[in-house]
Order: C-alpha cells, then structure tokens, then sequence
C-alpha cells in the first residue's frame, strides 16, 4: 500500500510542476485534464502529508524523551507520543479507505427511475412521496435535479417518473438506494385500520457516453407524440413527446416533459444509453459473484432494500440490518446519515476483503 502512495505523492508532484508551465497556459485541454486527475489525488496526497507529519512529530517526541530529565516534561512528551500513535492508527485507517479500488463511475451524473410496483393507488402515492424526498436531498446538499419525465395519477399518485441528478460524486452516493422499496402503513382510504404492505423500485444508473455502451441509432426506431406535460397548450398541440424503442433489447424510453421534440429525443436517448449501461453492468457483475458477495447489495432494481414502517416510525435498511426513526423527517430529504452508513459498511466489507486477499 505504501509504494502505491508515494507514487501518488510522487505523480500529485509532477502534475504540480506541470502545471507551473508556461506551455500548459496555451492548452487548456490539457490543463483541464491535469487539474481532474490533480482532483482526484488530492485527497490521498493530503491525507500522506499530514500522516508524515505526525509520523515525524513522534520521531521527535521518541528522541526527546530518552534526553530530557525533568519529570513534568516528561509527561508531556509521553502524553504527546500517545496522541500521534492515535492520530497515526486514524490516519493509516483512513489512506487504506482511499486506496481501495475506487468504483469507475462514482463521480459521474446520474439517472434515477420511480416506479409504483405492488400495491396499487398505495403504491403510487408512496413513488410520489420518495420522488419529493430525492429532490429535497438534492437541494439540502446542493445537486441540481431535473424532472425529464413524471407521470401522475388522477389521485396525485406517481406512474412512473425520470430524474436527473447533477453534482460532485452523486453516483457514489446513491448507488445503493437501487431496488424495491417497501412501505407498511394505513392508507387514507383504508376504514378498517389495517395496515397495507406496498412497493416501489428505484432505479440508479449512471450517465454514460457513446463510448460506455454498445449503442447504435440505426437500431432504434423514434416516434413522437402530443405530449400533455407541462410545456403547456403549445406541448399539448404539437407532437413534442418522443418514444424510442430499441429493437435488440426491447427498451423504451419514453419523454414528453420538455417542450421541444429535439430537447425530448436527445433526453431519450440519454436514458436510453444509461439503461443499457445498466444492463452491461449487470451482466459484468453477474460473472464476479464473489465481489458481489463482498458488497452491501447489488444494485439491482429487484432487490428488496428497504421497508418504511409508518406504525412504528422506523426505517429499516435489510442489506445492513439498520434502522433509523423519524420517517417524517427522511421523507422530507433528511438521508444523509443512511447514505453515509450504507458508504461506511460497504468500505468495511471492501476492506474486510482486501485484509482476506
């Protein structure tokens, strides 16, 4: 572990001097290049530093001790000894974090799908409520998010909806909100009291390029459509709505929220790519079931993650057997402290992993 951070210490350096050039100022390409990787290192470069600065405080603190002679300095220096060897236990926990094999596409946007599964109306009403408490997540931590697709049930449910979320690292983050949903509560319109059981998936895929995906235009067809959203009586006269099918895999993506047929066709063929993506994904990960075992979930939109239970005010995450209270709150975007342990249990069972190997 230790050569591999000092070769980042070492490439952190020389990307430093790089970009004290006066060539780099004409090739701005490749500055901006060198400052995403120069990113990227920081955090390790950062952490090394101040691991061999301490390293070198207790150094000194060893030597002083086998000199000095006054008993209340000595306890000084013992006490300070103490504290570097903790700060360096912390600190070493903290680099072998970083230097674990770090997911390709955590950094990137991401789409995410809302979907009613079981559960009727129930479910429906359910979808609306997680879709509102994404978007308040987004704005408490300050992505961008963008609604390109929702469709509304004439009770306000939610038929299905697409977001796209901008922002620093938002596929790390959400990557494990992936799969079924679950809620037990007492619906408005149940007389009885009883307590229905419904379900929503929730799918998380990353935004992905032309060069991510085996992708090829000439295999979808595209056709368009009247759309009613909300680009008004113009959307609702003209065919502004975009279905495209892809005929090898029988995909469809369909979009009528913008209110151009060419801002709907390139946002369709966006998710598009990324629900391919996910396909290709899902088939890598399926031949490495035991890096799969080693992880807190799959990701996979059938899998059953969570149940909100509203009787007794308590979520519970199956995959790390946790549960928090105050779902009033988590709906209302308060999921910070679930993305967090579900991050931290996932590092734990890689690093678990890589003390195994």
């Amino acid at each position: 572990m230790w050569d591999k951070i000092k070769n980042i210490e070492n490439r952190y350096d020389n990307i430093k001097e790089q970009l004290c050039q006066s060539d780099i100022f004409s090739d701005n390409e490749k500055a901006i290049k060198l400052n995403r990787e120069l990113s990227k290192l920081q955090g390790t470069y950062d952490l090394y530093q101040e691991y061999k600065k301490i390293y070198k405080s207790l150094n000194e603190s060893k030597q002083l001790l086998e000199i000095e002679t006054d008993e209340d300095m000595l306890q000084m220096i013992k006490e300070e000894i103490n504290t570097c060897k903790e700060s360096i236990l912390d600190l070493e926990e903290k680099l072998k974090i970083e230097m674990l094999p770090k997911d390709p596409n955590d950094d990137k946007n991401v789409f995410m799908e809302i979907r009613p599964a079981a559960g009727g109306d129930e479910s429906g009403l359910f979808a609306m409520e997680l879709m509102r408490m994404y978007l308040r997540y987004c704005e408490i931590i300050g992505w961008k998010s963008e609604i390109i697709e929702e469709q509304v049930s004439d009770i306000g449910g939610l038929k299905g909806c697409i977001l796209k979320i901008k922002g620093d690292s938002v596929f790390s983050k959400l990557k494990f909100e992936s799969g079924v949903h679950r809620v037990q509560r007492i619906p408005n319109t149940e007389s009885n009291g009883r307590v229905h059981t419904s379900t929503v998936t929730v799918s998380i895929m990353p935004e992905v390029d032309d060069l991510q995906v085996n992708f090829n235009k000439k295999d979808v067809d595209i056709t368009t459509y009247a759309a009613s959203s909300a680009g008004g009586q113009n959307a609702n006269k003209n065919q502004t709505g975009v279905r495209v099918i892809h005929r090898p895999t029988g995909l469809i993506v369909t979009i009528g929220e913008g209110k151009s047929q060419l801002q709907n066709k390139e946002r369709a063929f966006d998710v598009l790519k990324s629900r391919l993506f996910e396909i290709q994904q899902k088939e890598h990960n399926e031949k490495l079931q035991e890096e799969k075992s080693n992880q807190i979930g799959t990701g996979d939109r059938s899998e059953k993650i969570r149940t909100y239970n509203f009787p007794q005010d308590r979520l519970t995450d199956h995959r790390i057997k946790k549960s928090w209270s105050n779902i009033t709150g988590i709906l209302s975007g308060e999921i910070e402290d679930i993305v967090q342990d579900l991050i931290l249990e996932n590092q734990s069972k890689l690093l678990s992993k890589q003390s195994e190997s």
